[in-house]
């Protein structure tokens, strides 16, 4: 049986372990998020042996040869010897500038980090409170914002959240790995038609990156469509609202679990070079892109983030 090494503990698994519940199971807390290698909160880094990865382009390739690894996607098929993510050496210290609530469940936290980051609209970061870790999506824009700005959903207790609660402007908070996601603005897409749906806080990376179109001066038609649990929840109505005011060709659309379905059966694609970026849980991407190809929309221009529910 291989066996792993962390710091003085050495132990044996059962060949093919996965990694990630190997570490947990025997008391060596490693956050973890998604399980699919997308939030890269389970960040380990192999010393000595290297484990059988499953997912090897979740990491780039740099970070491969200094040895990380995502423990979610790796097997122990021999004897390892592991070093966990340590967010006081490892991450990038950063302040709280501001927690308030924007919605019953939504709660608007900005960071100032100890060094500028440098990052895109749509990009998310690994968040650490404490020894618990959470990606979120970054909702700020680095030409005109000189915070760093998350959404977060914390309606229902969990570990981040309960901690995210009781944030107060100058408390300390580490900064894990920065990551692409699939979300993105190109110039190159100015003049055609963009869609940007979002369920609950999907909205956050979106509105980063509808702010990016309109710095870049698109000029076809933006449609913003922000699904909700109920009126309350729509989050950042008024912004958006005066955004509307200032440009004629974005339009809003702010709808309720109830007016759904109805709106998607109405959709209709103004142009077939329409592009649609989709956020949100699984289940709301789904529908939205459903309708959408049945609209006629070609699936290489649909881009998606999906909020994974955790483990």
């Amino acid at each position: 049986m291989p066996e792993l090494r962390v710091g003085e503990r050495q132990w044996s698994v059962a060949a093919g372990s996965n990694l990630l519940d190997a570490l947990n199971q025997a008391g060596v807390a490693v956050p973890y998020s998604c399980r699919a290698g997308s939030c890269h909160a389970c960040l380990v880094h192999c010393l000595r042996g290297q484990p059988s990865d499953s997912k090897p382009d979740a990491l780039t390739v740099e970070q491969r040869q200094c040895g990380w690894r995502l423990a979610c996607q790796c097997q122990v098929v021999e004897d390892l010897q592991i070093e966990i993510f340590d967010p006081l050496c490892d991450g990038l210290p950063a302040q709280v500038v501001g927690a308030d609530w924007l919605s019953p469940s939504v709660l608007r936290l900005r960071l100032q980090p100890q060094r500028p980051l440098r990052y895109q609209a749509g990009q998310h970061l690994v968040l650490w409170a404490g020894k618990v870790a959470r990606p979120y999506s970054l909702a700020s824009l680095p030409e005109e914002d000189r915070f760093l700005e998350f959404h977060l959903e914390c309606g229902q207790s969990g570990e981040f959240s309960d901690a995210a609660r009781q944030f107060k402007i100058g408390d300390p908070i580490r900064l894990g790995e920065l990551r692409g996601g699939a979300l993105h603005y190109d110039p190159d897409w100015q003049a055609r038609p963009l869609w940007l749906l979002a369920a609950g806080t999907g909205l956050g990376p979106l509105f980063g990156i509808l702010r990016e179109a309109l710095r870049q001066d698109h000029h076809g038609l933006i449609r913003v469509i922000h699904l909700a649990h109920d009126a309350d929840e729509h989050y950042l109505a008024k912004p958006l609202a005066a955004l509307a005011a200032n440009y004629p060709n974005l339009q809003i659309d702010l709808l309720t679990a109830a007016e759904l379905p109805v709106v998607l059966a109405q959709l209709r694609l103004v142009s077939r070079q329409t592009l649609a970026l989709l956020c949100g849980s699984p289940d709301s991407v789904d529908a939205f892109a459903r309708r959408l190809y049945l609209a006629g929309l070609p699936r290489n221009q649909l881009l998606a983030d999906v909020y994974l529910p955790r483990g």
